[in-house]
């Protein structure tokens, strides 16, 4: 048995979801950081799959893994790109300060300028 964890696993989840799409935050549409993190992308030209954990029936299981996946709380906001965690806040600001965040959303074909 290659996958033992059942269909309802948070983080099965958050896996699937972040796969299916070039670049997938997870948020919670009150935090004003998720905002922040959302406005950043669309302004570089990105449109970001958001999944709203607030808004989501099993939300708070998935915040639950991402606190986990992270190892740091708040949960919020969680960004993927290319099916690959960045991370939090703090390492997508780092990522775009010290210019690799562009070549990543170029890779994971998010941005083609």
């Amino acid at each position: 048995m290659a996958r033992t964890a059942s269909v309802g696993d948070p983080l099965e989840r958050i896996e699937r979801l972040a796969s299916e799409n070039a670049v997938v935050i997870f948020s919670i549409s009150s935090c004003c950081m998720c905002h922040a993190i959302k406005r950043l992308f669309c302004g570089m030209g990105v449109n970001p799959t958001v999944y709203e954990l607030d808004e989501d029936p099993r939300g708070k299981d998935m915040e639950k893994a991402l606190m986990r996946l992270l190892g740091t709380s708040p949960a919020v906001p969680v960004v993927f790109i290319g099916g690959k965690l960045v991370g939090a806040m703090d390492r997508v600001m780092a990522s775009h300060i010290n210019g690799t965040l562009v070549p990543l959303l170029k890779e994971a074909g998010a941005l083609w300028l």
